[in-house]
C-alpha cells in the first residue's frame, strides 16, 4: 500500500512533533529526530523561527568523565543539537548547512540533572549566521555557554548533505 506523504517545512514539522500531533504521512526534508539525538536521548522541547530548546536527562553514571561529573563532550553535543535545530528551522528544501565552529565555556559541574539548552541567533546572514546557546541545570543555574558559526549551503554545495 502506497501512503501519500505530507511534506512540511522543518519548523511546522518540529512544532507538530513537539505537540505530539505528527501524522504518519508527515515528513520534512531534514532527518528528525536525528540519530545522535535518539542515541543520547536529546529531546526538542521548543522551536521557533531560528530558535530551539532541547533537553537531556544527564547523569554522570551514564555520561561521566574521569572526575565523576557529566562529560563536557555531552554538553558540547547538546549545544550543537540546539544550534543545529534552530538553524534548520530557516532551511528550505534543497538547502543544507554546516557548522564552521563551536566554542564552549563551562561554568558549573553537572552530576545528575535535566539540562536545557536554548539556542538563538546573534546575527543571521544569508549564508553565515552566528548563534548563542546557553545550557542550564534544572536548578536554573547556567552550566555552559556556546557560540557557533553556521553556514547555509545551497545548490551543488547542499547536494548529498
Amino acid at each position: 500500500m502506497n501512503i501519500d506523504t505530507n511534506k512540511l517545512p522543518v519548523l511546522k514539522f518540529l512544532k507538530k512533533q513537539i505537540a505530539n500531533t505528527l501524522d504518519e504521512r508527515d515528513t520534512t526534508h531534514m532527518a528528525y529526530p536525528t540519530r545522535i539525538s535518539q542515541t543520547l536521548g536529546i529531546r526538542i522541547v521548543e522551536a521557533g523561527s531560528g530558535t530551539a530548546t532541547v533537553e537531556i536527562d544527564a547523569d554522570s553514571d551514564i555520561h561521566g568523565n574521569q572526575q565523576g561529573t557529566v562529560h563536557g563532550g555531552l554538553l558540547s553535543e547538546l549545544a550543537d543539537s540546539a544550534i543545529g535545530t534552530a538553524h534548520s528551522t530557516l532551511i528550505n528544501e534543497g538547502e543544507s548547512f554546516a557548522s564552521i565552529d563551536l566554542k564552549v565555556n563551562f561554568f558549573r559541574p553537572v552530576w545528575k540533572s535535566t539540562l536545557r539548552a536554548i539556542a538563538r541567533p546573534v546575527q543571521s546572514g544569508n549564508t553565515v549566521s552566528h548563534y548563542l546557546c546557553e545550557i542550564f541545570r534544572d536548578d536554573g543555574k547556567l552550566v555552559a555557554m556556546a557560540i557557533s558559526t553556521v553556514m547555509t549551503l545551497r545548490g551543488d554545495k547542499a547536494t548529498g548533505r
